[in-house]
Parts: C-alpha cells; sequence; structure tokens
C-alpha cells in the first residue's frame, strides 16, 4: 500500500498561530487520531482547474479498456460518465485516467480502473442482471473514495456501500453529495462492519467486495437473493496470493467459481 498523503494543518496548529499573533492563550482541544484523520480527508475537495473535467480524457480510457478486453456496455457507459479525478488527490488528479491503482489515504487505495471494471462486468453477467439489465439492489463492501459506489449508481436500482475506517466514511460523503441529493439515485452509505453485511436491505442482487480474506463471510452468502451474484477477492488457500471468487445463488442454492489472481487490502472486521 501507499504512503498516506499530507493532510492540510490541523485545527490545533492553526488556533496556536493565532494565538501567538494576538497574544491570546490557545484553546486547544484533544482529538482522537481517527476524528482528526476523518476531518481532515473530509475537508479535501474534488480537484478541479487540472483540464481533467474534459468527457475526451475518459472517453480514451474507456477505449483503451475496450481494446484490452472490457465489452461490456452498461460498464463501459457507468466509466464515460463518472469523473474518476473526483475521488482522488488534487496531487494525483492528473493519473486519474491511467489504469493504475492511487492511494486515498489510511494505506487504502482507488482500484485500477481495469480491475473495477472486470468486477462490475463479471456482476452483469450473474442470472438477475443478464434477465432484468441491470445490477438490482446492490450491496458494495469497502466504500472508499465512493468510486464505485457512484459507478454502482449507474448500475443498479438500490446502492448499500459500508466503510469500516470513519475517516474514508467521511470522505465519500463528501465526493458522493451532489449524487445522494440530486434526487434520483438511492444510495444509502452506512458506517459499519462490512463483514456483516447490511441486513435491513437484504437479499441483494449483485454483492462486491473491495478486500479479501481466507473465507467469504456468511453473513454476505446469506443476503445474497436467488439469482443474485456475489463477486470479491479471496485468498487462495496454499497458492498463496488472492484470486476473485464468484458465488450464484441458484434455486437449487450456491454455486462458486474462481477468476483471475488480484490483489486487494486485507479483509477486517470491527469499524476505526
Amino acid at each position: 500500500m501507499s504512503r498516506l498523503p499530507r493532510f492540510p494543518l490541523g485545527l490545533q496548529q492553526l488556533q496556536a498561530k493565532a494565538a501567538v499573533r494576538s497574544g491570546a492563550p490557545a484553546i486547544v482541544r484533544p482529538q482522537r487520531p481517527m476524528q482528526q484523520a476523518a476531518q481532515d480527508l473530509a475537508r479535501q475537495g474534488p480537484p478541479s482547474g487540472l483540464g481533467l473535467d474534459s468527457a475526451a480524457v475518459r472517453l480514451r480510457m474507456v477505449d483503451k479498456l475496450r481494446a484490452a478486453g472490457l465489452c461490456c456496455e452498461p460498464v463501459l457507459q457507468a466509466l464515460r460518465s463518472v469523473e474518476r479525478h473526483r475521488f482522488v488527490d488534487s496531487a494525483l488528479a492528473n493519473q486519474a485516467y491511467e489504469d493504475t491503482s492511487l492511494p486515498i489515504g489510511l494505506s487504502q487505495t482507488i482500484s485500477k480502473p481495469s480491475v473495477v471494471g472486470h468486477m462490475l462486468a463479471l456482476l452483469f453477467d450473474g442470472a438477475y442482471a443478464r434477465e432484468q439489465g441491470h445490477l438490482g439492489r446492490v450491496l458494495e463492501v469497502g466504500t472508499g473514495c465512493g468510486y464505485q459506489a457512484a459507478l454502482l449508481l449507474q448500475l443498479g436500482r438500490q446502492v448499500v456501500s459500508i466503510e469500516r475506517l470513519q475517516a474514508l466514511h467521511e470522505r465519500a460523503r463528501v465526493n458522493l453529495a451532489s449524487v445522494r441529493h440530486d434526487g434520483s439515485s438511492d444510495l444509502r452509505l452506512v458506517f459499519g462492519d462490512g463483514m456483516l453485511g447490511h441486513p435491513p436491505r437484504a437479499p441483494y442482487h449483485s454483492i462486491v467486495a473491495a478486500a479479501g480474506g481466507d473465507q467469504l463471510p456468511a453473513a454476505w452468502l446469506d443476503q445474497l437473493a436467488v439469482g443474485g451474484r456475489l463477486v470479491a477477492p479471496m485468498q487462495a488457500g496454499h497458492a498463496g496470493g488472492q484470486r476473485l471468487v464468484i458465488v450464484d445463488r441458484g434455486p437449487a442454492g450456491l454455486s462458486t467459481q474462481q477468476q483471475d489472481a488480484v490483489h486487494f487490502v486485507p479483509l477486517k472486521s470491527g469499524t476505526e
């Protein structure tokens, strides 16, 4: 994982500097490290003024992904529509449309567009999505900066996205504020333990995870609807590394298959 980005000057330092200039004593209120990190990340607005708002830039990225074999048209259209540079730090925005993962803070990354596109295309190949032409009710585990949630809003009918790191949850709320309040989307951002899924809106027609463990949590399988599909990384046993695992729930039960080797952050329980 990449190193954490530099955060803006904290509130305590600003208060101390102001006090020195005015001659007044500084009032310093201690904050928990994760609370401070959440505020720092949330204050980072989407980058602008970098010449990256042109649809032509995204179109070139999509053309490269198509040439590399991504052929799911709804996914390609979503990748054309969502501005990836608005979900990364300003200092990295000029790399937003390259096929590379980028750090988003707290040792987390935004995945490569090719990996995101491939996983979403696999979801679209599930029985429910093939029949309905959309992903239906979606559960995303690992909101991160919110980029994939924005793509899922283009592809599904309802999206529930869970993040266990409060700082990233708050940042995603800022990044997704415009789409959450435009009245045309159904997106719920949840701060919680993703290994538990989100029972209030289960079952889900599509489940996708951005972290991998030794096993798939039982809660995810329990919350997968008949006809639904789950796509997630998982440790590949004695072979080492991670592989994408696809789980389909049919009328007779669950079926599983393995796909490509991938590299995601470890799946963890609890919140921070």
